[in-house]
């Protein structure tokens, strides 16, 4: 057994990953998986999960609307049992601006012209998905006297940017409540910290070409890059890392590089 594999074995055993059937879920699951996690991949689509975790050593895919209660206590009891515990909570499921303003890189429009059902339904899953599966597995993982909870962000500008309501107060209401879901664990054995990618990211979130008017964004990171930095956050060399922002960028090492954002 190599060191690496060692120091991953005294780590996280298990993850449940949601919103991951493609983009960077997908991403961090594959590299999840391929360190030698046990993986439950999450989606609305049960069908396009199990197709997504087929290919990955030890992983598998249910169905999960991070909306729906029920749908998340059902999802979560599954994989708890098939997992034997879950180690590790990437929260990542999300919809971006494109559902309420396809051309929003290029014909920003103000927050007056986003319908309330929109502005609703990106905030359920956004925010509202994040505390609802957190709700759900970080008291098993109390009662269990481990596990991590790593959830998903961007970076602060495009938190505050024109024309970006609602989908930039949905990412500062998770940073938010990372914050605080860390301060009431604060002495616990479970930790909480949030991940993100250095930039703009090539995922279903940015529109195409055709329905942006516009040429594709040059210089987009790639969905891997949030890969190491993920293992490593897996891994027993961050078991006591907590409450920090963990910004994922560019680098040829094996662990993620941390910095203010």
């Amino acid at each position: 057994m190599t060191d690496s594999t060692e120091s991953l074995a005294q780590g996280c055993r298990t993850a449940l990953v949601t919103g991951a059937t493609s983009g960077l879920g997908l991403a961090m699951a594959t590299a999840l998986a391929g360190a030698g996690l046990r993986v439950a991949l999450t989606g609305r689509s049960a069908e396009r999960a199990a197709e997504a975790a087929a290919g990955l050593p030890g992983a598998f895919g249910l169905g999960l609307d991070v909306r729906d209660e029920g749908s998340v206590t059902s999802a979560v009891e599954t994989a708890w049992s098939r997992l034997d515990g879950i180690d590790l909570l990437v929260n990542n499921a999300g919809i971006g601006m494109r559902t309420v303003n396809p051309r929003f890189m290029t014909e920003p429009r103000g927050f007056w012209t986003v319908t309330p059902g929109g502005f609703r339904d990106l905030i359920a899953t956004n925010l509202t998905g994040y505390f609802l599966v957190a709700r759900e597995v970080v008291p098993r993982m109390l009662a269990a006297g481990r596990g991590r909870v790593v959830n998903i962000s961007v970076n602060h500008a495009t938190m505050t940017r024109a024309g970006f309501v609602p989908y930039g107060p949905s990412r500062a209401g998770a940073e938010a409540l990372s914050k605080v879901m860390a301060a009431d664990l604060h002495g616990t054995p479970v930790t909480v910290n949030v991940l993100l990618p250095g930039g703009a990211t090539r995922t279903g979130m940015l529109p195409s070409a055709d329905e942006a008017g516009a040429p594709e964004p040059r210089n987009l990171l790639e969905p891997e890059i949030m890969g190491p930095p993920i293992v490593w956050l897996a891994s027993a060399e961050a078991a006591g890392v907590h409450d920090e922002r963990i910004v994922a960028a560019q680098f040829g090492q094996e662990r993620s590089v941390r910095w203010p954002d």
